[in-house]
């Protein structure tokens, strides 16, 4: 059954609407992030590492591991691999930051369990 002009229109206007909401929130994201990885480079500095970009940088859980190392005064608790070059060791290294935070009982909101 094809869709009526209003129908089309009202689709049209909610669409409009998400794409408005979300340029309304672009600037304050990129805020965010800013501020985010600036607070990162400033406790990374000490371990000499620096985040660009953190999507990127902190993919392999290398730097991830590295700022909880700072921020905690402690190493991790199990090994993990320095040259992760597959995505699986890379996975590896994050869950070992996941479960070094768990070990140390932080409790991360709106992630896992």
């Amino acid at each position: 059954m094809p869709f009526t002009k209003s129908e089309v229109s009202l689709a049209e206007h909610s669409m409009c609407a998400a794409e408005c909401n979300l340029a309304d929130d672009a600037p304050l994201k990129n805020i965010q992030k800013n501020t985010i990885t600036r607070w990162c480079n400033e406790h990374l500095k000490y371990v000499n590492r620096f985040i660009g970009d953190l999507q990127f940088d902190l993919n392999d859980g290398l730097t991830l591991i590295a700022l909880l190392e700072v921020l905690s005064h402690k190493k991790m608790f199990r090994k993990y691999h320095t040259r992760p070059t597959f995505r699986q060791m890379k996975l590896d290294n994050v869950s070992v930051a996941l479960e070094f935070l768990d070990q140390e009982n932080v409790k991360l909101v709106s992630i896992g369990k």
